[in-house]
């Protein structure tokens, strides 16, 4: 088996955990937006304070040029694709955007193809496609559930998709330059940094000394988001993009089968089939991807 494409498989396992923290911080009084900047500062201090101790040589950049590569993953991938996810949920569901956002394997597939000249194999297309309905199944997405959908929602969605997308693809750049370590430190730094105005500080500042608001913010910052974005990059730096973004659709799986489990949501035979569907993609990817009889 290839161990890159279970780093990239425990990475999204990891991010189908953020439920949990998320969950209990809104409960804590938490907006969604004012969790995304929770999520961004406690990573970046944990990241940077792990660097410092571990390998304080590497928390400097190779050349300030190099800000691009983490400008775009820090602020057009985290950032926009948060923004873009929370305003679909708000214009339309949970589900729907869910959706939505899981399309970005496809917009990884389609850009990796004219960027890195990743070939886009008939393995890639049916594990695509397994991917995009197993996701709609998962969520409880059907053709009566989008009729009414608002055009801006739609959009926003699919905004959501790239952004997320984009995160795989800046960071093979940035890959031939920094450790899997350091690409999460500094997106998460850049990411920190630019969530700043969008905290109310003189409102909610006294909240952060609360040992259970600490909890679940560290929590969040290390589980499903430094580690699991660390062990993501690293799988990434020996995989084509667009199959580690296939790989990394198990996330609302994991997700599911907490709410299921720890929150008692409800469970259907439509969310099994997606999940065997998703399960089914990865597969493909994991035991056939480095045939190249697939490739014809």
């Amino acid at each position: 088996m290839n161990k890159y494409y279970l780093l990239i498989i425990l990475g999204a396992t990891l991010w189908g955990t953020i439920g949990w923290f998320v969950k209990h911080l809104y409960e804590l009084g938490f907006t969604p937006m004012e969790v995304v900047t929770l999520r961004a500062w406690t990573s970046a201090i944990l990241l940077i304070t792990y660097m410092i101790i571990v390998s304080p040589k590497d928390v400097k950049l190779q050349s300030i040029r190099d800000c691009k590569y983490f400008i775009g993953t820090g602020i057009c991938s985290i950032i926009f694709f948060n923004y873009c996810l929370f305003t679909a949920i708000e214009l339309s569901t949970i589900p729907v955007a869910t959706a939505l956002l899981y399309t970005a394997p496809a917009f990884v597939t389609v850009i990796s193809f004219f960027l890195f000249k990743e070939p886009l194999t008939r393995l890639k297309m049916i594990a695509l496609v397994l991917t995009i309905m197993g996701t709609c199944l998962v969520v409880g997405i059907t053709p009566n559930s989008i009729h009414n959908l608002e055009f801006a929602s739609i959009i926003l969605g699919l905004g959501s998709g790239l952004g997320y997308a984009l995160y795989s693809i800046i960071s093979k750049f940035a890959l031939k330059k920094y450790s899997s370590l350091s690409v999460t430190t500094f997106t998460f730094i850049v990411a920190a940094v630019a969530l700043v105005p969008f905290f109310p500080y003189s409102e909610k500042f006294l909240l952060l000394f609360n040992p259970t608001v600490l909890f679940y913010a560290l929590g969040l910052g290390f589980l499903p988001t430094a580690i699991a974005y660390i062990v993501y990059t690293y799988g990434l730096m020996y995989t084509e993009a667009s199959k580690a973004s296939i790989l990394s659709t198990i996330e609302p799986v994991v997700a599911t089968l907490i709410g299921i489990f720890v929150f008692t949501e409800p469970f259907t035979v439509v969310q099994m089939l997606g999940m065997g569907c998703i399960i089914g993609a990865v597969l493909l990817i994991q035991l056939y991807g480095n045939r190249k009889l697939v490739y014809e």
